[in-house]
């Protein structure tokens, strides 16, 4: 069925009952799933003088929409332009989005059959360079080969993260709750990508057109100040 000439030809009381349910529907709360978690969030800390936006938090099996509180495991907070809603021949967007990602020793699997393995800072690591990878995809690009592109970057950017101790990282100290923190940091193309740890949780960070450098985390305290899009 063709459904854009059946939404074409609706009648104007279909419609119109459509809106009512829709209006009806109260709208998602997108705090719900990081109010859900059993972690600390963290963002960027006071020196962040820019806009702060809310991302994604990354549910368990049970999901984020009324699970009980402990079933999120990471989630991230945005810092300065969000991303584009389209290709961009020049993407001139300043960023730096923060990955909180919750110390599991066990994790079950999505099928609820067996156990993940334990997260870890390459965990974050990952998060954190596939995120980057997604949001900084090269303009020369054809659409049809991103996903192409995608795959294989993402797959060395898992290789990379598995071996934080390896040539491809260097060591980059930063404050975290005020105090000095180590992390595993590398620069590329796309931007820049860091993993560590922070009190109870374990960090990762990507950005692009803000310096790691002058970056510095700690929990956040009140998450509507990343609710005003």
């Amino acid at each position: 069925m063709d459904t854009t000439s059946s939404a074409r030809t609706a009648t104007a009381g279909e419609q119109g009952t459509a809106t009512v349910g829709a209006q009806a529907r109260p709208a998602a709360d997108p705090l719900e799933p990081y109010l859900a978690a059993d972690f600390p969030w963290y963002g960027l800390d006071e020196g962040w003088t820019g806009r702060r936006w809310l991302m994604q938090a990354g549910a368990g099996p049970s999901g984020a929409r009324g699970s009980q509180r402990g079933s999120v495991d990471y989630g991230t907070l945005g810092h300065g332009d969000e991303p584009a809603r389209q290709f961009e021949p020049r993407d001139m967007r300043r960023f730096a989005v923060v990955v909180t990602m919750a110390r599991r020793d066990v994790r079950r699997s999505a099928d609820n059959t067996g156990t993940l393995e334990a997260t870890s800072a390459s965990s974050a690591a990952w998060l954190a360079g596939s995120g980057l990878l997604a949001a900084t995809w090269p303009g020369q690009l054809d659409r049809a080969l991103r996903q192409d592109w995608l795959d294989q970057q993402t797959a060395l950017a898992w290789d990379l993260a598995d071996d934080l101790d390896g040539p491809g990282w260097s060591t980059l100290t930063l404050p975290v709750n005020g105090l000095p923190q180590p992390f595993r940091y590398r620069e590329s193309e796309y931007g820049w990508v860091l993993a560590g740890e922070a009190p109870g949780v374990l960090l990762g960070a990507y950005g692009r057109g803000v310096s790691a450098y002058g970056t510095g985390f700690c929990a956040v305290q009140d998450l509507t100040t990343y609710n005003g899009r």
